[in-house]
């Protein structure tokens, strides 16, 4: 298993945070779009897509701590693969607060264990 994670886990990059989309998506200032890895939040109209986990908490608290620990921010991240032309990665503020696990443990969203077994969030 870490054979075939071990070339993505290299794919480092920094992004100077644009704009929050919504509880678990953000664009970097150079277009590119991040979809954070293994995190679940409800779509901006409140609703989850069928076969998504889909948390207690709002949409929009969802984004508001996002915004909170990313908006305006560069942030590293790490690339873990690809979605819907977006890349999924687990990201760390300037302060290296694991920004997948601190939204996880905020409430405001949910792990995705589908994709939480093929890259463990909240690692030290």
């Amino acid at each position: 298993m870490d054979a075939s994670t071990g070339p993505t886990s290299a794919k480092r990059f920094l992004c100077v945070v644009a704009y929050v989309n919504d509880g678990d998506t953000l664009r970097c200032k150079d277009g590119t779009r991040v979809r954070l890895h293994a995190v679940a939040a409800r779509e901006a109209d409140e609703t989850c897509s069928p076969g998504h986990p889909c948390p207690a908490a709002s949409a929009a608290s969802a984004t508001a701590e996002l915004r909170r620990l990313a908006a305006n921010q560069t942030i590293s991240c790490e690339q873990i693969g690809q979605s819907y032309n977006r890349v999924t990665a687990i990201c760390w503020t300037p302060a290296q607060v694991e920004i997948n696990c601190a939204m996880i443990r905020s409430g405001t969203t949910l792990v995705w264990e589908k994709f939480d077994r093929q890259r463990a969030l909240c690692r030290a």
